[in-house]
């Protein structure tokens, strides 16, 4: 019976106190700011400082990333759209609406990663489009990231002050 217990505390079903979440919220993050359009953060800047085939390499993994993507949002675009919608809308609705935990720790980790990667259909858009110099695509790619961890701070900072204000609002204070 003990270890039952110790197993029904460590997975705790409650999103904001659980490990599991903050896990998740971080590993979803990491993730998010490695893999660039697709293409990993290593791999961006082994070309940036070696060039040559370093460079060609990037060039040709973006290039198919690109294509993938821009194909991907024009054959499923709308689809997708409705779908991040409704989603959403059903998150918000439940999680502070209606006040489940479960839909608004869903919501903290869900929607801010919706919004980047609406941003990763934009830049290959653009990219697709301009079919920029070897620097300019470089330049694009860190920038991407730079604003993908920048959203990925400020949502963390905002599901922990969620988060301890759940927790607070358990306990009574």
């Amino acid at each position: 019976m003990d270890l039952t217990k110790a197993l029904l505390q460590v997975i705790d079903t409650r999103s904001f106190s659980s490990l599991w979440y903050w896990l998740m919220l971080a590993l979803a993050w990491s993730m998010a700011s490695h893999w660039v359009l697709g293409v990993p953060y290593d791999m961006i800047v082994r070309a940036r400082r070696q060039g040559g085939e370093a460079m060609q390499d990037l060039r040709d993994l973006v290039r198919v990333q690109v294509l993938r993507t821009t194909a991907i949002s024009r054959r499923m675009g709308p689809w997708l759209v409705g779908a991040a919608g409704f989603a959403g809308s059903a998150l918000l609705v439940l999680g502070f609406w209606h006040w489940i935990e479960i839909a608004q720790a869903l919501a903290f980790l869900l929607l801010p990663l919706i919004g980047v990667a609406a941003m990763g259909v934009a830049l290959a858009r653009r990219m697709e489009a301009e079919d920029p110099d070897n620097e300019l695509m470089v330049q694009r790619l860190l920038r991407h990231r730079f604003w993908t961890q920048a959203i990925g701070m400020v949502t963390i900072f905002v599901t922990a002050l969620f988060g301890m204000y759940q927790n607070l609002l358990l306990i009574g204070l």
